[in-house]
């Protein structure tokens, strides 16, 4: 019996307008998620369905805690949550996408040729290899690792008074508390859980920010 195709959500009217003059960019970004994510490995059929709701405007919310002409590195940046969706919706930004995997690399690379960012850099790393070497204002990351190993992989390449803008899940709250201590051993002072709905009517996205000393 033939496998019956995966359906593919579809963005309503109000994503059209919320991504404005992003909108072709990501919506080839989304096509090509389509086309090869699942077949590169770097999403399931499952996840097809709510490609828009669950990931691609899960990851716009971080765009509301980026200031202005930021740098921005993204740690783990896989399929491009929330990298690449930062890299098209803010061009302000000179973005940093940190992906140790050489096939998500490629795969990083692929994008930001086809789509054609010109405000992206691409290191095939670990964020650990960068301590000491590199600092950037803001730090994001989506379903990297719990906030206490998130916190160490992370803090460290922020510069004082910048932030670490981690897009958590439920449990956000409980995982801050659990890093408390390693969060203020390694400079972060102001830890804030926010709920966000970047879109009217969407599931709200959890987004942890830690401002740094």
């Amino acid at each position: 019996m033939a496998l019956e195709p995966v359906a593919v959500e579809e963005p309503t009217e109000p994503v059209r307008e919320f991504f404005g003059l992003s909108w072709a960019p990501m919506e080839h970004f989304a096509q090509m998620l389509v086309e090869e994510g699942e077949l590169r490995g770097l999403i399931g059929p499952r996840e097809l369905p709510r490609l828009w709701s669950r990931h691609i405007v899960n990851s716009a919310a971080a765009s509301l805690f980026l200031p202005d002409d930021s740098t921005v590195a993204d740690i783990g940046s896989g399929a491009g949550f929330p990298g690449i969706v930062l890299a098209i919706m803010r061009p302000d930004l000179e973005m940093h996408l940190l992906e140790p995997m050489e096939r998500r690399a490629t795969w990083l690379r692929d994008v930001v040729e086809e789509v054609g960012l010109d405000n992206v850099t691409i290191q095939q790393v670990r964020a650990e290899e960068l301590h000491k070497k590199k600092s950037f204002d803001v730090v994001t990351a989506r379903a990297v690792a719990v906030m206490d190993k998130l916190a160490r992989s992370s803090l460290p390449l922020v510069r004082g008074r910048g932030r670490l803008v981690a897009l958590k899940g439920q449990k956000a709250a409980e995982e801050v508390e659990s890093a408390k201590y390693v969060i203020r051993k390694l400079g972060g002072h102001d830890v804030s859980v926010e709920r966000v709905a970047a879109i009217e009517g969407a599931e709200p996205t959890t987004v942890v920010v830690v401002e740094k000393r």
